[in-house]
């Protein structure tokens, strides 16, 4: 039993670290999109420039659709 319980075990905790190391986006003002000042709390390195190309119809936000090309396209992580 202890040689199935310790993997789990730490399976598990190894599960939730990674929970947790995930980037968390919120929509503030809940438009439905994410500005660049919300993006910018969730990825605090992010540049203007980086922003606007993942904001492909230059709306000045970043929707769901934008948000999951740019993270595709490795300009975000998961």
């Amino acid at each position: 039993m202890t040689r199935f319980f310790l993997p789990l075990v730490a399976t598990m905790a190894f599960t939730g670290i990674a929970a947790v190391a995930q980037t968390m986006l919120e929509d503030t003002d809940g438009d439905g999109a994410y500005s660049y000042e919300e993006m910018l709390a969730a990825y605090p390195d992010l540049t203007q420039e980086l922003f606007d190309e993942a904001d492909a119809n230059a709306d000045g936000a970043i929707d769901a659709d934008e948000l999951a090309a740019a993270r595709e396209g490795g300009l975000f992580p998961a």
